[in-house]
């Protein structure tokens, strides 16, 4: 009797769960707002490949993140020809650009940025934000998509130079290795910033390493690391040897470094040589949303510690009477810790709510089976883009949108993250 008994309340548990599931997939096939954004993605995608309507540049952090919605309307060797033109401006060190522009509009300003040429390169130049270190794994990363997205892999038969693409992939991971690695801690670093941010504290645009510059580790940049050493891999079978039991070693020294294990969270940051803010600021009080949604796509976190994660982000959404948790960080840096006038709390990089890192944590959620709470959590992203009928760059605590208004890395990982529930409700 105890047995039909058991088998009896699985039965009935299982149907439930079917139930659910069933409502769940309606739901997704039949939400408008997904129809609307899908639609409005594709329409500025075919439109160009800088970064929003506010920027000139063609950003190789951004491109990563809607190089698959591009695969939708362009041709690949376009998208190729795009990636080419960054590994036609590889420094003599193996170091990547941030962005390139027509060598017509680079205009030379007082304080403004140092283009860069090369031979190679004879109708672009770049520019280089230094402060951050993720310009040559989100290459990486784009190279990897683009092959993924169109069974196209070509671009790894092209030569640059005398070097061919993978050789230039290997040449930019030993940049980090050698320019940006910490002997100390076995982990790469950069300046500091605000989570995945490119603006550094100590420099009123703070885009550049300069004397004042503070290095430290963070998630973010060793996270996207760990992401382009397992798509090099992938991609490049014959450099397994090489960079296996780097990746290895790297996954184990960020967990031991920069994961807080009492406070289930990421550490900001851990300094080189000491933090540029004064004993009584507790910069562990502050929680990284982008970074630690990156951690999840490098497979850092198991699936108890990304249930903490979504809950933790959901409080701080609450605490902060943020919209979404898209929510940079919480509690954002105070007034006095940024001298870029932009980074105010709740401003831009400083607390702003941004799409582009919250829909990779919703394509996390769907990977990791939390499709239910995924949904959930899309929602007040797909309205604000019906309402505002674009992608904006951010947006404030109260949901005013702000900078571009064609922010194409929004409708990249939206674009992303509404074909993977569809594909988990089985239209594709």
């Amino acid at each position: 009797m105890r047995v039909l008994h058991t088998t009896f309340i699985l039965l009935v548990l299982c149907s439930a769960i079917c139930s659910a599931q069933e409502t769940l997939k309606n739901k997704i096939l039949e939400n408008p707002e997904f129809a609307f954004v899908k639609e409005k993605a594709l329409s500025i995608i075919k439109s160009g490949f800088n970064a929003g309507d506010g920027y000139s540049e063609v950003w190789i952090r951004d491109y990563n993140t809607f190089i698959e919605l591009s695969a939708e309307v362009f041709d690949y060797n376009v998208l190729k020809e795009n990636l080419l033109v960054f590994f036609r401006l590889q420094g003599e060190d193996g170091n990547i650009v941030d962005g390139f522009i027509p060598k017509s509009k680079a205009v030379k300003s007082e304080g403004g940025y140092r283009y860069i040429y090369t031979e190679l390169e004879p109708n672009y130049c770049g520019h280089k934000n230094t402060v951050e270190t993720d310009h040559e794994t989100s290459l990486i990363q784009a190279v990897y998509k683009l092959v993924k997205a169109t069974g196209d892999a070509t671009i790894l038969t092209e030569k640059v130079g005398e070097m061919s693409v993978p050789e230039r992939m290997d040449f930019a991971l030993e940049f980090l290795f050698r320019h940006r690695w910490s002997e100390k801690y076995n982990l790469i670093y950069g300046a500091t910033t605000a989570d995945w941010g490119d603006v550094q504290h100590s420099h009123p645009w703070g885009v550049t390493i300069d004397e004042n510059t503070h290095f430290c580790l963070d998630i973010y940049d060793n996270a996207m690391l760990l992401i382009a050493l397992d798509n090099l891999i992938e991609l490049v079978p014959q450099f397994a040897e090489k960079w296996e039991p780097v990746r290895n070693d790297l996954a184990q020294n960020i967990m031991k470094v920069l994961w807080d294990d009492t406070n289930k969270k990421f550490i900001p940051h851990v300094y080189l040589e000491g933090s540029p803010y004064p004993g009584d600021f507790d910069e562990n009080q502050i929680y990284y949303h982008g970074g630690t949604a990156v951690a999840i796509e490098a497979g850092l976190l198991d699936t108890v510690e990304i249930r903490n994660a979504l809950n933790k982000m959901l409080e701080n959404v609450r605490k902060a009477n943020a919209a979404s948790i898209g929510l940079t960080m919480y509690p954002p840096y105070p007034d006095w810790a940024f001298e870029n006038k932009g980074m105010y709390p709740y401003g831009y990089q400083n607390g702003g709510d941004w799409t582009w890192f919250g829909g990779r944590m919703i394509q996390q959620l769907i990977r990791f089976g939390f499709v239910e709470e995924a949904y959930d959590q899309i929602q007040p992203m797909v309205q604000r883009v019906v309402r505002n009928d674009g992608f904006f760059e951010w947006y404030t605590p109260s949901n005013e949108p702000m900078g571009s208004g064609t922010f194409r890395g929004s409708a990249g990982v939206l674009f992303k993250a509404i074909n993977m529930f569809e594909m988990w409700a089985g239209m594709h």
